[in-house]
């Protein structure tokens, strides 16, 4: 066997095992199968990626990891799920991990390449909640978009409540108990809409699908 072929045979051999092979620069390069970027693409394509997301473009520098809340107080890591993307693995879609970002964007504002980890993030638990997982990690938020129904405005789930005075004590509970005189007070309106505004909310919702995904949600509680 002549040593062009076997330098052939080796390096079809390297491609198909998916390992690091040296291009003509020297610099070693890894080939991606099909597989690897089939998450990456729906990722990249999906209604929720902004135009300017850089996902492919990751170098895994560890911005995102240094500065970002969740990984500090949790064991989320910005970094390791991109990768994991980048890799094609679909488990990151059912890891629980994905559900401990804040949405802070902090990662989104000191990468270098102007990937978004944050947005990657909304994409996949958006994926594992149409494929029927991570319901219960928002159903806690149930209330909140109902509040849009009952009064026209976003409102605090009640479940928070006791953390929220646990945090900021009892003087935020009263400042919630007695809002509207607050507001009376300092010359403002009540904080709950008129009825026609309220009845045009709620068709504005309901033609949008907000009601319906609603009702999904409270299926799962």
């Amino acid at each position: 066997m002549t040593s062009s072929l076997k330098k052939n045979l080796k390096q079809s051999k390297d491609q198909k095992s998916n390992k690091p092979i040296r291009g003509k620069s020297g610099m070693k390069t890894l080939k991606l199968n099909d597989n690897s970027s089939k998450l990456a693409n729906e990722v990249s394509s999906d209604l929720k990626a902004s135009p300017s997301l850089e996902l492919l473009k990751c170098i895994q520098c560890g911005m995102c990891v240094s500065l970002c809340p969740a990984a500090r107080y949790s064991d989320y890591n910005p970094r390791e799920m991109v990768k994991k993307v980048l890799d094609g693995d679909e488990d990151i879609v059912s890891d629980d991990d994905i559900w401990n970002c804040f949405y802070c964007y902090t990662c989104h504002s000191v990468c270098p390449v102007n990937n978004s980890p944050s947005e990657v993030n909304q994409i996949l638990r958006q994926k594992a909640i149409n494929e029927g997982n991570g319901i219960e990690k928002i159903a806690s938020f149930l209330t909140y978009g109902e509040s849009f129904l009952d009064i026209g405005i976003g409102s605090i789930p009640a479940a928070f409540f006791d953390i929220l005075v646990n945090d900021f004590g009892t003087e935020w509970l009263n400042f919630k108990i007695n809002l509207d005189s607050v507001r009376k007070d300092l010359g403002l309106g009540p904080v709950t809409l008129p009825e026609d505004s309220i009845e045009e909310i709620n068709e504005i919702l309901k033609i949008t699908g907000l009601t319906d995904r609603l009702e999904r949600i409270r299926r799962f509680e």
